[in-house]
């Protein structure tokens, strides 16, 4: 790809639209380091900051800068301990995390480990859903990244009013391996407001519920549990799959994005009729993203690391995307990036730039990750947003050396 030739325009706009650098920044810390990078060098500039999130971690920090309000309840935790949740609400739309009730930062010490694996639970997922409806709500967003449970949205509908049976009774709400004993589930007791409720699942995989491409095989060990209970939890997930869908009259369990979440994709679809959206895109709506980057000449992306995952669907690449779609060009900064110039392109992003050409010590850089990005958006101003007599910015970034991440 040719070297591109400066934008031209006096006093462009630039749009700062990063993920978080996990274990350094938050999404919006790293916005403001690259728009004190960007101002500096050109102060003309408008300059606006749009952090983002897509469907994980920090996506409820992201809808509060939009326009909704935080809502506090406590609910029941991955292992059933009170837990104090947020979520956010505007109106008639709720946006749930469920990593704020179900997610592996919630258990003893942040670790996971093979028993937490079998028994956390999604019940307070389905409870801050309760309690959105309680409030009003119509539309629920759910973001299912981060999560703790592989149960297949059995504790959130168990909260929500379904009855889960064995042989021998009530089944209880406590985690994934209990599902190999469900006979049947009743929905009866089903709150009835669902029937009017729009819910959305936003979510960045495609994964279907069980067998090698599942939720417990390919997401359990992440979540501490090893071979054994992995091929456990992965026949209780075949188990609810049959119940659900002798209770409901469809199977869904091969629906892209029924794995997602330990299987809560499944268990919301199948059981509240919600809709499987990617986690950018549904975010970026939200928000209000396309007014942002309206007239926009330079957009600026970013996460800790861009890899090969950041490819399917990831944030940087959604609002690239975007961009795309507006006329925009798109430049990355990263932590590291392990993707191939070409690969970029294809996607959009034009080049990518690095915190590790400028400290290779990981260490180091995630500790001033704010003020590299600082220097970085200072470059990227100078190579990209300068007049035509100054440089144009290299073919690709050169190789990486140290990751950040």
């Amino acid at each position: 790809m040719s070297a591109a030739a400066p934008l031209g325009r006096v006093a462009p706009r630039i749009l700062v639209a990063p993920d978080k650098f996990k274990g350094s920044l938050t999404a919006a810390q790293a916005a403001a380091a690259l728009g004190r990078g960007l101002r500096r060098r050109l102060p003309d500039a408008s300059v606006v900051e749009h952090p983002i999130a897509d469907g994980g971690e920090g996506s409820v920090d992201m809808v509060l800068g939009h326009g909704f309000r935080p809502v506090v309840c406590q609910v029941r935790g991955p292992l059933g301990d009170p837990v104090r949740a947020t979520y956010a609400l505007d109106g008639e739309t709720a946006f749930v995390e469920m990593a704020a009730a179900a997610g592996l930062g919630l258990l003893p010490g942040g670790t996971p480990d093979d028993s937490t694996a079998r028994t956390a639970s999604t019940y307070g997922v389905g409870e801050l859903i309760r309690d959105a409806l309680d409030r009003g709500a119509r539309r629920i967003v759910l973001a299912v990244g981060g999560s703790a449970t592989t149960d297949g949205g059995a504790g959130l509908a168990a909260a929500l009013g379904a009855g889960l049976r064995t042989a021998s009774g009530p089944l209880p709400a406590e985690g994934g391996a209990g599902l190999l004993d469900v006979e049947r589930l009743d929905l009866a007791g089903l709150d009835a407001r669902l029937a009017e409720a729009t819910v959305v699942v936003a979510c960045d995989v495609d994964n279907p519920l069980t067998g090698p491409s599942g939720a417990a095989a390919v997401y359990g060990p992440q979540k501490g549990a090893g071979t054994e209970t992995v091929a456990l939890l992965d026949r209780a997930l075949e188990r609810w799959a049959d119940v659900v869908a002798a209770a409901t009259g469809r199977d869904l369990r091969d629906l892209p994005g029924a794995g997602a979440a330990g299987g809560l994709g499944f268990g919301a679809a199948a059981l509240l009729g919600a809709e499987v959206r990617p986690g950018i895109d549904t975010l970026l709506e939200l928000t209000g993203f396309e007014r942002s980057l309206a007239g926009a000449d330079l957009v600026v992306v970013g996460e800790g690391s861009l890899d090969e995952q950041s490819l399917h669907g990831k944030g940087p690449v959604g609002v690239a995307a975007a961009a795309a779609r507006a006329g925009a060009r798109v430049v990355a900064v990263a932590g590291r990036s392990t993707v191939a110039a070409d690969r970029l392109h294809a996607v959009g992003i034009e080049r990518v730039h690095t915190l590790a050409e400028l400290e290779p010590d990981a260490g180091r850089s995630m500790r001033h990750a704010a003020d590299l990005l600082e220097t970085t958006a200072d470059r990227i101003a100078a190579e990209w947003l300068s007049t035509p007599s100054e440089s144009a910015p290299p073919e690709s970034a050169p190789p990486e050396r140290t990751p950040t991440r």
